[in-house]
């Protein structure tokens, strides 16, 4: 998949217990403007209603050039799913502090796709922890820099 937008503050928020990959109903107008990376995937979330799926609270700006038939920003967007996956998926999140959220947007083929992932928060500690990991992971890299 190419991506063309990330949701690169989840890594740090969440930890993610399985990922998948989900098609997503756009409008025209919409397609454009995912194409141009204009996306913003920090706060948002899938939500279940009446056996579908839904992307919600995806921030898709509006095309320049779209003319009258544009589109609102952050509206509900329907994900591409099997009833069967849903019904997975939405067992899972009724249990306690999981979630599903977008990880990524991008194209596979001619078809824009949105990667998911199911996810639990990460606790302040956890938080913690993994900056600590990631600047001795950074010293690490700086010292074995100067040896080659």
């Amino acid at each position: 998949m190419k991506v063309l937008a990330q949701n690169r503050k989840a890594r740090f928020e969440y930890e993610f217990l399985e990922r998948l990959v989900a098609g997503i109903a756009l409008t025209g107008s919409e397609v454009k403007s995912v194409r141009d990376g204009r996306v913003n995937l920090q706060d948002g979330y899938v939500a279940f209603e009446n056996g579908e799926a839904f992307l919600v609270n995806v921030h898709i700006a509006p095309y320049a050039n779209a003319g009258y038939a544009g589109h609102d920003p952050l509206r509900p967007r329907k994900l591409l799913l099997h009833k069967r996956e849903i019904k997975r998926l939405w067992g899972k999140v009724q249990e306690k502090g999981l979630t599903l959220i977008p990880l990524a947007i991008g194209l596979e083929g001619n078809w824009i796709k949105v990667e998911l992932a199911l996810a639990k928060g990460k606790k302040v500690h956890d938080k913690r922890e993994t900056l600590k990991r990631r600047e001795l992971d950074r010293e690490a890299e700086a010292a074995m820099k100067h040896y080659r």
